[in-house]
């Protein structure tokens, strides 16, 4: 089966399963495993490639591709035409995340492919698990997706069950700093199954722009905050949050982390699970162990 996967998230399920061989095609963005970036790649960004790297500018940047209803990713039809796929793994949870699904199926519809587009699009912790058994099924590996869903679902539980009746502190996960966001969908699951109690998103629910006066009513003196912008490793994270953890806004908060968003939280496929045992860490580390210095950086205090 030949296979292009426009999600990170889809390209490491597919590694998961075994089936890399299979992939044709990937994204700009897929960089797990390391193996990923040795595939061709059919679709880039549209924004400005010298763009500084300042969370104020990206999202100028962004609204205003919006606000004309320019695309903020590009397609490379040419290519997708060569790899002649059978299946492409897309996605219409977010426009700023990825290539829309919708999109994809135009660009075949110009090129005449007749591949099947396969949208996953999880809002909840449990739908991001189901998303490996449905990529499975598309790839004839039943039996092993079940195997793999279980091991999350089992890992998942496991933490639960390591937390259980310790206190739930409030936990305030922003992925996004000028403006600030909220971190939601599958987020708040995260947070509850690692022990503690999300505070401004719902379980489910997009991720919302939010004042810094909100942000302020918010934050007690119990509060943990996880910076965790969206397409920013660790030490871009740790970069930008050394500015944020200086906020007033946030001077009440017991601790301000960054971590890896862009590993364990903002893509929703296995690694995810890794993500909720990284919040257990953080918040719980008498139980759950302290966490490594390559996921999670402790700013404040």
């Amino acid at each position: 089966m030949r296979v292009v996967s426009l999600l990170p998230s889809a390209t490491e399920i597919v590694f998961a399963l075994g089936r890399g061989d299979d992939l044709v095609g990937v994204s700009f963005e897929c960089d797990h495993p390391p193996a990923a970036r040795t595939k061709p790649v059919v679709s880039g960004t549209a924004l400005p490639a010298d763009a500084p790297l300042d969370a104020g500018a990206i999202d100028a940047a962004v609204r205003e591709r919006m606000r004309a209803q320019e695309p903020i990713y590009t397609l490379d039809q040419e290519r997708i035409r060569d790899a002649r796929p059978d299946v492409i793994l897309a996605q219409d949870l977010c426009r700023v995340c990825a290539v829309p699904s919708g999109a994809v199926e135009e660009a075949l519809d110009v090129l005449g492919c007749r591949a099947e587009v396969v949208s996953l699009d999880p809002t909840r912790l449990d739908e991001v698990i189901d998303g490996v058994e449905r990529v499975g099924a598309v790839l004839g590996e039943e039996a092993r997706a079940a195997a793999l869903a279980r091991e999350l679902r089992e890992r998942v539980e496991a933490v639960r069950q390591r937390v259980a009746g310790l206190p739930r502190p409030p936990v305030l996960a922003l992925e996004w700093s000028d403006p600030p966001f909220d971190a939601g969908h599958w987020l708040p699951d995260m947070i509850e199954a690692g022990g503690g109690t999300p505070l401004l998103a719902r379980a489910g629910a997009r991720s919302r722009e939010r004042t810094w006066r909100e942000i302020a009513d918010t934050v007690t003196d119990e509060c943990v905050v996880l910076f965790m912008p969206c397409g920013y490793s660790l030490d871009a994270t740790v970069a930008e949050g050394r500015t944020v953890a200086q906020r007033p806004e946030l001077a009440a908060a017991r601790a301000v982390w960054a971590v890896a968003g862009d590993a364990y939280f903002s893509r929703p496929g296995p690694r995810v699970v890794d993500g909720v045992e990284l919040v257990a860490q953080v918040l719980h580390p008498d139980v759950a162990g302290e966490p490594s210095a390559r996921d999670a950086i402790r700013l404040r205090p």
